[in-house]
């Protein structure tokens, strides 16, 4: 009788690998089962902002850290809301404060994510994101630095695909990170800038709740959004600082052709 073959023992290394991907899937799937990601919106920060700003007074260095955390953790996570953490960071540190803190937190959530995708989970993220993640990497074939650098200045693509499709390319771990410190940067400081600002809409945000509750709400203002604060001029200062980013990609074709 012919023994049966001994059933293969995973090596140390696989284990390795797939121990990042399931951490990180056991988290997101706490997180959203915990509802965590309902806290991060504009109701939420203006029903707390008070409670939290006094938070920022007595503590203002561990503040920060955890509002750095709080976003990394929200970006490797892939929860929405990047944009008002953002601004969020502006309205309780000022703009250099806060852009620094959401530069910091945002490259850290997204080398999670470019960490990640290269292990052995990143086939099957590239399986659930779709035909969108095969337009991007095509793009990264003329000049991958340059065109992540685009992606950043202007999120044409949702943020976590971004770092998806980065992984997936093969670019470098070094120029993944460089380029998104750079792309984020005039984006992550403009939107802190707003949120200087942000507690004059917090304060409206606050009467159209309480407006809301009364039973009245054909008198209420009208409900405030993060699309109050981008102005035409931040836009149009966005879109040409992601021209500049490709002027690299478009010398290179030229020089191609000639």
């Amino acid at each position: 009788m012919t023994a049966k073959a001994p059933t293969p023992v995973p090596q140390p290394r696989t284990l390795h690998r797939w121990l990042g991907p399931v951490a990180i899937v056991a988290l997101m799937a706490l997180a959203y089962g915990l509802g965590l990601h309902s806290y991060l919106t504009l109701d939420s920060l203006a029903l707390h902002r008070t409670t939290i700003q006094a938070f920022t007074r007595d503590h203002l260095v561990l503040a920060i850290c955890v509002y750095a955390v709080i976003y990394a953790t929200a970006v490797a996570l892939s929860f929405p809301g990047a944009a008002l953490l953002t601004v969020a960071g502006g309205f309780l540190f000022g703009w250099l404060l806060g852009g620094m803190a959401a530069v910091a937190g945002a490259t850290v959530g997204a080398i999670a994510v470019f960490l990640v995708a290269r292990s052995a989970f990143g086939d099957l993220l590239a399986r659930k994101a779709g035909p969108a993640l095969a337009r991007i990497r095509a793009g990264f074939a003329a000049d991958a630095f340059s065109y992540l650098l685009f992606l950043r200045l202007v999120p044409l693509f949702p943020f976590w695909l971004v770092n998806l499709a980065g992984a997936l390319a093969n670019v470098p771990l070094r120029s993944f990170a460089t380029a998104t410190v750079l792309g984020i940067i005039p984006a992550t400081f403009a939107f802190a800038f707003a949120g200087e600002g942000l507690d004059s809409v917090l304060a409206v945000q606050a009467q159209w709740q309480a407006c809301a509750a009364s039973n009245t709400p054909g008198s209420c203002p009208d409900k405030p959004s993060l699309a109050d604060l981008a102005t035409p001029q931040l836009l149009l200062a966005l879109v040409a600082l992601a021209l500049v980013a490709l002027l690299p990609v478009a010398l290179k074709t030229w020089k191609g052709r000639q």
